[in-house]
């Protein structure tokens, strides 16, 4: 967790350390370990690029996170007394996490065509027919395209090329909820509360507090094939 906390706040250390291009650039590669130093930090770059969006809550200071770095480098004594910096990072992110989600939802719910129903789910008709709408125990089959709030993929079907079909009960409460407003054939645009969701614990490629997006296709509702009468 650690690990991934600094990689995420180094983002914004490299994010800032671009309107000083010119200075960095007359940092002169002469040796082999210049050219090791320059690899490793240009491996180490373009890695946590792909990850800077996921930067949650307020702005970082970026002066005091360079010198945090700096002294950690140096082995210098924290400025800063914390018994436990996991659980202090983790605290701080995770909270920060949720300020940002719920600011989201706030400026989301007040968008032309969003409606928010009384869970918290929030839709939008991208598409809207007439036709039969599931149940809660209806198997249902779909086309969705799901992402965080900076737009990050996490699960696609519309990716994949291929519709999913599921029970409508074995799935997050805000689908559950948000698809029984569908009929056959309509699309909707759901913004998912984290409560909806997957909440604090988050998921893989989730993190905690994440209001979830999904672009929803309702293709079907499922005939369950009938149980053979017991004899």
């Amino acid at each position: 967790m650690l690990k991934k906390i600094i990689n995420l706040s180094v983002v914004a250390l490299i994010a800032a350390s671009c309107s000083n291009t010119a200075q960095i650039k007359n940092v002169k590669i002469v040796s082999s370990v210049d050219s090791a130093s320059y690899v490793y930090g240009h491996m180490i770059g373009a890695d946590i690029e792909k990850g800077k969006d996921q930067l949650p809550g307020e702005k970082i200071n970026i002066d005091l996170l360079a010198r945090g770095i700096v002294e950690g480098l140096n082995k210098k004594e924290s400025a800063v007394k914390v018994a436990d910096v996991n659980a202090f990072l983790q605290n701080y992110f995770t909270n920060a996490g949720k300020i940002a989600s719920e600011k989201y939802l706030q400026e989301n719910g007040k968008k032309k065509g969003v409606v928010t129903t009384a869970s918290g789910l929030q839709y939008e008709i991208l598409k809207d027919t007439v036709g039969p709408k599931p149940t809660a125990t209806d198997m249902v089959k779909v086309h969705y395209h799901g992402t965080l709030t900076n737009g990050t993929v996490f699960d696609s079907s519309v990716q994949r090329g291929e519709p999913v079909s599921f029970p409508l009960n074995g799935v997050i409460k805000g689908w559950t909820e948000g698809l029984q407003l569908m009929s056959v054939g309509s699309k909707y645009k759901f913004t998912i509360p984290s409560e909806l969701a997957y909440g604090e614990q988050g998921q893989r490629g989730i993190p905690p507090h994440s209001v979830l997006v999904f672009e929803v296709e309702l293709l079907d509702i499922v005939k369950q094939p009938a149980e053979a009468p017991t004899k």
